[in-house]
């Protein structure tokens, strides 16, 4: 099994989304398109080894997996459109080098020059590589239907597009391996009930749908950079799977601003990780962090795709964001950032997405403006929908400490400890450092 170890796992590395989507696209249906790839890369688990590495590793796999869906729907004996759109692909072809052409074991049908691409994160040319791209945004809309919970866009999109394991999925949100596992099969069967198509939407309601698919991507990125829960900290890997998504959404749309606003936003974090833990895995605050950690690369690309999103005069939510962050990047020092213009920034950012969170992330930036007493009483009227907030009450104690105020920041404090689940954040906390 080794020697085609290497080989199976590149492939799977580098194409089974594309093959996932290309029939998802031709189906109709996400869960057919999951289980026959899958059904395929078992089946070259067993060939390659025996049999060796196919000229082609892609087009073996996606002539296998046509194949395998074919069977399928042949073998359930339902489908009868699906199965008839499916039979009438005759032929995928994936070129290997040198213009060869491979098929799968079993089937007589050879792979032609109507190529189809399977090289994600690289540029296609034709009108192949076009096609490829729409289906693999397709599946992306696919995943964020909104007919889904927001648990199960995650998790789908996780599974078919990003081409993480269940069992991985099931680690980042801590829940078993079997509940995962029953929830992505659920949304499956939404989609599937629902007979919703795999493709894009129509421009009248794209804006809505694109937006789902933001913010689903921002969820997985989130929760890398900072675990909601759990012993580990951070998962870099879901951080890198965000941004490689966003990356792909870039390049399939390459003149939407949110997109380009998200990407910026993604990348500007990510320009601070070096920095943003210290040896014992402790957090360290934005203030305290070394600047010469940041990634100086990763940042002067967030700049250049923040500034075409500017250009392209349509506002959102991302790119307010990441000017917000770019703010920070661009700032010698802690105390030379410019605080007036982050709040104003914050200001912007609640008109074009209400929220007490946004509002709460302001009272920071009003604190080091207009001071420590402006900055409380605009929090004070988010109580109510931040109760249960860790940040809410870190930030209170804060502000409390700040105005001399220390035995209500102390009991504050103690609220925020019992609310926050992060281990880097309950230790920041408990050492009475705000966040």
């Amino acid at each position: 099994m080794d020697a085609g170890r290497e080989p199976l796992e590149r492939a799977y590395r580098d194409e089974a989304t594309r093959i996932r989507a290309a029939l998802a696209a031709r189906t109709g249906d996400v869960g057919l398109a999951e289980d026959a790839v899958q059904d395929a890369f078992i089946e070259a688990i067993e060939h390659w080894p025996r049999d060796g590495v196919p000229a082609n590793p892609g087009g073996w796999l996606a002539t296998t997996a046509r194949r395998k869906a074919l069977d399928r729907l042949r073998r359930d004996r339902v489908g009868a459109d699906k199965l008839t759109l499916l039979a009438a692909t005759e032929t995928w072809a994936v070129p290997a080098a040198g213009g060869e052409t491979a098929s799968s074991p079993g089937d007589g049908v050879p792979l032609d020059g109507a190529s189809w691409s399977c090289r994600a994160g690289e540029p296609d040319a034709g009108e192949a590589g076009r096609q490829a791209d729409d289906e693999l945004l397709s599946l992306a809309f696919a995943c964020c239907h909104p007919a889904l919970t927001t648990d199960a866009q995650v998790a789908l999109t996780l599974r078919a597009v990003c081409g993480l394991t269940t069992a991985q999925i099931a680690a980042a949100f801590l829940v078993s391996e079997p509940t995962m596992s029953q929830r992505i099969l659920r949304a499956r069967k939404t989609l599937s009930d629902l007979n919703a198509p795999v493709t894009i939407p129509d421009p009248d309601d794209l804006a809505d749908r694109l937006a789902q698919v933001l913010a689903v991507v921002y969820l997985v990125f989130n929760e890398g950079y900072l675990a909601s829960s759990g012993r580990e900290p951070a998962r870099r890997d879901l951080a890198a799977q965000a941004i490689a998504l966003t990356r792909t959404l870039h390049r399939l749309m390459p003149r939407e601003p949110e997109v380009l606003g998200l990407l910026a936003l993604l990348l500007l974090h990510e320009s601070r990780a070096r920095a943003r833990f210290d040896g014992w895995g402790r957090l360290i605050r934005l203030k305290d962090q070394d600047r010469a950690k940041w990634d100086k690369r990763l940042a002067g690309e967030a700049a250049a795709h923040l500034d075409r999103a500017i250009k392209l005069r349509r506002a959102g939510p991302y790119q307010v964001q990441a000017a917000i962050a770019a703010l920070h990047a661009e700032a010698a020092s802690y105390g030379e950032t410019d605080w007036r213009q982050i709040r104003l920034l914050y200001s912007r950012l609640a008109q074009l997405a209400p929220s007490p969170v946004v509002l709460l992330n302001r009272a920071v930036a009003t604190r080091y403006a207009l001071g420590a007493e402006q900055a409380l009483a605009e929090i004070e009227p988010l109580s109510a929908d931040l109760d249960r907030y860790h940040l809410f009450h870190a930030l209170r104690a804060a502000l409390l400490a700040a105005l001399g105020r220390e035995t209500e920041a102390v009991e504050v404090r103690e609220r925020a400890l019992a609310l926050a689940a992060n281990p880097a954040e309950r230790d920041l906390i408990a050492r009475g450092l705000s966040l």
